[in-house]
């Protein structure tokens, strides 16, 4: 409470602002929009994607060329760097943004995601019925084949051993909290528990009203750290609740109650939401249509882990503003290339003598190399094939959105999404009929 009566004597208010430029019209009444997120290291045009440096870098590419490809921000984990190589070695060298030598604006996660996979070793995004193909979820002890648990959640925090050494370390909604204050980025998320498809609805009950808890406990160290540090920092509210409705509209308004609670107090509040946990891809749009129409439409919308672009379309038009994923970075180190005739990989035979771009109607650095030559990069196990493959995929999903967020500004949005999305899928399936 001190902290939050500090910052309201001192007119101390959330450093992050956003506004909104243009809407998405349409039939069903869509909650797209095109704006802008202002932050203390510059501005965010939204619809935006944000790559992810998961330790402080994006995978192969150098900072200036993440610039150059045209991403306004970047996304680090809270997790990683805990452990490596430490917040304190974070805040000593400036921020995240000056560790890295990236001026630009900057995300942390909280670290909750880990909680989930080092817990259970499932993916973030999993079928309801299982790795195993079984028709019912695996339950709340379920545990991926050949995978150990990690990590233990209790109502305080999470307790979890080092994937690095083995070594035993605790998250806590303050620490999680102190961690990202060290570590200095423009945004930071609030401490969640991060579920799978897997667990039943009363565990999904019961972690909602935890993750509740917890987002109380990061708004009150939030604003005890801004008040003793002068940081600089937005905190946003992650909405969990899996695939059910009630839970998912439940979990968002008691955030929003949450953040008018604590700025009635003399607090920050919210500067945003998040919105995370495991999903079925097919109703990735109405959930977070469920979301949207609970929180407060000027506080930016951030859908943590997805890049595909079909569920990029169909979070735009229910009002997400940011987004985040490691795919186009991870996919691009195994070949995998993004391109306006679909996905395909380049290390398939047929490419060893196609003398073309990877994508002949995409503009970034990699277009002055042919398939052939990366094709052989691959094959020779040179590190420049990550290089140039990421460079390429992560600028196509960045253009995209930003292609996107101009049809939304100039009426053209539909007509943009079919052609694209047909193109795109047709080309995919026509990829993989001549795969190798």
């Amino acid at each position: 409470m001190a902290g939050r009566t500090r910052l309201q004597s001192e007119h101390v208010q959330d450093p992050t602002r956003f506004e909104i430029d243009g809407r998405l019209d349409g039939p069903d009444g869509p909650l797209g929009r095109a704006g802008r997120l202002l932050t203390p290291h510059g501005e965010i045009l939204t619809p935006a994607f944000i790559p992810v440096g998961t330790k402080a870098t994006v995978k192969t590419v150098l900072p200036g060329a993440v610039a150059d490809l045209g991403a306004q921000a970047v996304l680090a984990n809270a997790y990683h760097l805990y452990l490596q190589p430490g917040p304190e070695i974070v805040e000593q060298a400036g921020g995240l943004g000056a560790f890295m030598n990236w001026d630009g604006p900057t995300f942390t996660d909280s670290g909750g995601f880990q909680v989930m996979s080092l817990g259970s070793g499932f993916k973030k995004v999993i079928d309801m019925t299982g790795e195993g193909g079984g028709e019912q979820p695996l339950g709340d002890d379920a545990i991926a084949e050949g995978k150990d648990r990690l990590s233990r959640v209790d109502d305080d925090g999470v307790t979890f051993l080092s994937h690095l050494d083995g070594t035993e370390h605790r998250f806590t909604p303050e620490r999680s909290m102190q961690i990202q204050h060290q570590l200095g980025a423009d945004v930071i998320f609030a401490f969640d528990e991060l579920t799978t498809l897997h667990n039943t609805r009363d565990y999904q009950v019961t972690s909602l009203e935890r993750t509740r808890l917890w987002a109380r406990r990061c708004l009150s160290e939030h604003n005890w750290l801004t008040a003793q540090r002068r940081d600089a920092i937005s905190l946003w509210g992650v909405v969990q609740g899996a695939q059910y409705e009630d839970l998912r509209r439940k979990a968002a308004r008691d955030l929003r109650a949450l953040s008018e609670e604590d700025r009635m107090s003399g607090g920050l509040g919210f500067g945003g939401y998040g919105i995370g946990g495991a999903l079925e891809k097919a109703n990735l749009s109405t959930i977070v249509r469920w979301v949207n129409q609970e929180l407060e439409e000027d506080k930016p919308k951030h859908l943590l882990g997805i890049s595909e672009p079909d569920d990029i379309f169909a979070a735009v038009e229910q009002g997400i503003d940011t987004f985040d994923c490691v795919s186009p970075s991870r996919v691009a180190r195994n070949g995998a290339i993004y391109s306006l005739d679909g996905r395909y990989n380049v290390t398939n035979s047929r490419f060893k003598t196609d003398f073309r771009p990877l994508d002949p109607e995409t503009e970034n650095y990699t277009s002055q190399y042919t398939r052939a030559y990366i094709h052989h990069l691959f094959k020779a196990k040179e590190g420049l094939a990550a290089t140039l493959a990421t460079i390429h995929n992560e600028q196509f999903i960045v253009s995209l959105v930003a292609r996107i967020r101009r049809s939304m500004l100039d009426g053209t949005y539909w007509e943009f999404k079919e052609e694209f999305l047909g193109r795109y899928y047709r080309g995919t399936q026509h990829h993989l009929a001549k795969s190798d």
